[in-house]
């Protein structure tokens, strides 16, 4: 089967979204499941969220930020290209049930995978907040899609360029302190901003939930590379979440394996841009 590039475009520098002509995972997919994509034959597999899905037109949109090898290559693509695999949904859905009132918050590029989760909240009867945050404002992605999606949407840069001057904890902690009644928080973006908004929240009476999909690998649960401890049990990140209780993650053993094959991405990257830099790619 084709999976043919209907939409490409770079939302904020380095992010890319893609709409991807893909009817059978479109008709399946829910709310935080990813895919797993390969570019060619030789490509690498990619496990990326979804970040969007229309079961009427058959598409899935997803965004990804120009990181390794792979990543930069799939940037160089366009409208009317193809990908040689598409496949998904994969994953467990996120729990999504009326609750009541919900937090969500997303950092980064943390923000695409929140995005389908603020559309199902709202659909299933919550009132969503959402927090989105990045470095600075041309960094922020889907804003007016969150203000849509969201009963209320707040925004941080870490320098103040738009919206409150510090970190999405910080708003996240001024609702908690407010007196509002909160049911869950959801938790998505760089590993540090996770555990970090996970201790802020930790005090309160609230669920928190976490989504660990950029440790991802394989996708499939066999080759062991999105080993995760929670509760003290071992976990694979791609069968068996992407989606954790915060408060069972073990944050540390997190950071560290996400930075176990550092090196051999970089070697893949530069080598890829050697190439690139020939003429030979």
């Amino acid at each position: 089967m084709v999976y043919r590039i209907l939409e490409k475009e770079e939302i904020a520098p380095s992010v890319h979204r893609m709409v991807i002509d893909a009817p059978d995972v479109a008709k399946a997919a829910k709310a935080g499941q990813f895919i797993i994509l390969r570019i060619d034959e030789r490509g690498e597999r990619v496990p990326l969220t979804i970040a969007d899905f229309e079961k009427g037109t058959g598409t899935v949109t997803v965004i990804f930020q120009e990181m390794g090898k792979t990543t930069k290559q799939l940037a160089k693509l366009s409208a009317g290209d193809s990908l040689e695999d598409f496949v998904g949904p994969l994953g467990t859905p996120a729990d999504i049930r009326k609750l009541g009132t919900v937090i969500l918050v997303g950092g980064g590029v943390g923000v695409a995978p929140v995005y389908p989760q603020a559309k199902a909240y709202v659909n299933a009867g919550n009132k969503v907040i959402s927090i989105i945050g990045a470095r600075n404002k041309d960094l922020l992605i889907l804003e007016d899609e969150m203000e849509k999606a969201s009963s209320e949407l707040y925004i941080a840069t870490d320098d103040g360029s738009k919206g409150h001057h510090g970190f999405v904890t910080d708003i996240m902690k001024r609702i908690l302190d407010s007196g509002e009644k909160v049911a869950r928080v959801v938790i998505i973006g760089p590993p540090i901003m996770m555990k970090v908004g996970a201790g802020v929240a930790s005090p309160y009476d609230v669920e928190i939930l976490v989504s660990l999909n950029s440790i991802m690998v394989d996708g499939t649960g066999m080759c062991g590379g999105c080993r995760v401890t929670v509760g003290g049990e071992t976990k694979f990140t791609c069968v068996d979440g992407p989606e954790f209780d915060a408060r069972k993650v073990d944050f540390v053993q997190l950071m560290n394996r996400l930075a176990m094959y550092r090196g051999e991405e970089t070697e893949a990257t530069e080598k890829y841009e050697e190439k690139c830099r020939c003429g030979l790619h």
